[in-house]
């Protein structure tokens, strides 16, 4: 097989699209589409896709092989796509167990190949692990269950863009970080600092979340350390701005001219997440909030 995804991939979307053999007595991974239903599922992706005379689970395995292979030199584009949809909790709302159950299906197959999918403000996101991997999963699943809608909006479109337009996903980055702050500032009943860039904004959360350098809570043997630490978490913020000013594209950037490349754009969405990760965990343990077990487990 051509492309990113190997045939492994092909296997464990063959099972989520069709919901396995109808002879087989074994339970459905996701849903159990007819034919008629499967050939709709990937027209709705843009592609034409016939049953024919064939059974169901073998037309659909030699479909998505000619799409890998031969499909106008995009399959990886129409595997994204068909990815992304059998993934997308819209697809199972009136039984959202199995959204759950598709995704870690495909999660097992891309995984080794260096993919994952992501959920953020209710849509999947296809994602290459080097660029969100560990950092911000776990970021996605706490603003998920806390539901900060801007900055949910924030992190799906730094996520898609990390190679495509690593410029804007600087720019992504940076708006994650104010958003988190605005959103703990709104649920403290904080009111917003007269300066709303970056710089001002982290410095206004510090107080309230007593994160302000020089604290006098922290236990003698470490709080030099402590205090170091989090003396850096000012110093990440005001790096972070002054990238998407000098390499991102929220002030406009010059015609065919890239100033800066994805390996960039990785540092600023995965520093970014580290950041908005660790405040939000502050707010929540100030709050006395927990996450419900199955966001653990999504």
């Amino acid at each position: 097989m051509t492309g990113k995804f190997s045939p492994f991939v092909i296997k464990a979307l063959v099972d989520t699209i069709t919901g396995g053999s109808g002879n087989d007595n074994t339970p459905s991974i996701g849903i159990y589409r007819s034919g008629p239903k499967i050939e709709q599922f990937f027209l709705d992706c843009g592609l034409d896709m016939r049953i024919g005379s064939t059974s169901r689970v073998p037309a659909t395995t030699d479909f998505l092989r000619q799409t890998a292979n031969h499909y106008d030199g995009n399959g990886d584009t129409y595997f994204t796509r068909i990815i992304e949809k059998v993934c997308d909790p819209r697809e199972y709302l009136a039984e959202p167990d199995k959204a759950t159950a598709v995704r870690e299906h495909l999660n097992k197959a891309l995984a080794p190949d260096g993919f994952s999918v992501v959920v953020v403000g209710g849509k999947a996101l296809l994602t290459e692990r080097q660029g969100s991997g560990g950092i911000v999963e776990p970021f996605i699943k706490k603003v998920a269950t806390l539901d900060f809608d801007t900055v949910q909006m924030e992190i799906a479109r730094a996520l898609p863009n990390l190679e495509s337009d690593p410029e804007d996903a600087v720019t992504a980055a940076c708006s994650l970080i104010e958003a988190v702050c605005r959103s703990i500032l709104v649920e403290l009943k904080v009111p917003l600092p007269p300066k709303k860039d970056i710089d001002g904004l982290i410095r206004a959360v510090q107080g309230p979340l007593g994160l302000s350098p020089g604290r006098s809570d922290l236990p003698p043997e470490i709080e030099a350390d402590i205090r170091q630490t989090l003396s850096g978490l000012t110093s990440v913020a005001k790096g972070i701005g002054a990238l998407r000013t000098h390499g991102g594209d929220a002030h406009g950037r010059e015609k065919g001219f890239r100033r800066i490349d994805a390996r960039i754009a990785r540092l600023a969405v995965n520093a970014a997440s580290t950041l908005a990760l660790f405040l939000i965990e502050t707010w929540e343990r100030q709050e006395h909030r927990t996450l419900p077990q199955h966001a653990e487990a999504s």
